[in-house]
């Protein structure tokens, strides 16, 4: 039987479509999926109340969870704190409810996209710095011979959408190169709040790019809350099921 993952992205705790999140909930109870992945954006301004809100749902379900940092996981109105230690919040959410996790068909290997600040505005899109790429790039030469499917997870896309004119990751390029090179058959992000499952080609290289939807209520271009269902066999293709859900009024 392949591996079956829920990937979810873009809570925003604290405008979390509760809705949404209820369905989520009721799937992995019922369906019992072997892990949950967030790609980001677990909250809306870094609070501790909605970090605590965060740890509060994550810990009702009964799967094992996997957890990136968003841009919106930062400290937001506290600026010492941002540029001193801008995930200590985020690390505590990790040791409350997140698992380490692995499969007999799939390998998660997590890449940063997130930094503290930017030369540029605003500070929301991703950066991949060549320390973070590196991290990632070591570990994966753990697996190069490994017949798993080995998946990045990380917040930001690495490409931008097909047929714009730049990529609003910095670093992106570059890192889908690396990392198709380097033997990464698939790329879990979130970010944009609208769902995409392509295959994309740079340098040569090819890899899949699964994008989730939100679970908030920040909406954009059309699209409703969502996440998807995403299956793997070490045998055949990663395949994603995206699921669709109606706003909530709450």
């Amino acid at each position: 039987m392949a591996t079956r993952l829920f990937h979810i992205s873009d809570v925003h705790f604290g405008v979390e479509d509760r809705g949404a999140l209820l369905s989520v909930e009721q799937a992995a109870a019922a369906e019992q999926p072997d892990a949950l992945i967030c790609t980001g954006d677990i909250t809306q301004r870094a609070k501790h109340k909605e970090y605590a809100a965060a740890a509060e749902w994550f810990a009702k379900l009964s799967v094992p969870v996997l957890l990136e940092p968003g841009n919106h996981d930062m400290p937001y109105y506290n600026p010492v704190e941002r540029f001193t230690d801008p995930y200590r919040r985020f690390r505590r959410l990790e040791r409350k409810v997140a698992s380490v996790f692995e499969s007999k068909d799939v390998v998660l290997v997590s890449l940063k996209t997130t930094v503290r600040a930017q030369t540029r505005i605003p500070w929301s899109d991703g950066v991949v710095t060549d320390a973070a790429l590196a991290d990632t790039i070591e570990e994966l030469a753990r697996y190069r011979d490994d017949p798993r499917h080995v998946i990045i997870t990380g917040h930001h896309p690495l490409l931008g959408p097909k047929g714009a004119e730049e990529n609003p990751t910095i670093g992106g390029d570059k890192a889908f190169k690396a990392l198709a090179s380097a033997g990464a058959d698939a790329m879990l992000s979130g970010h944009v709040h609208v769902p995409f499952d392509e295959v994309r080609e740079s340098g040569g290289h090819r890899a899949q790019l699964i994008g989730a939807g939100t679970l908030s209520t920040r909406l954009r271009h059309g699209a409703p809350p969502s996440y998807r269902v995403i299956s793997a066999d070490r045998r055949g293709a990663i395949t994603s099921e995206l699921r669709e859900l109606t706003p909530s009024l709450w």
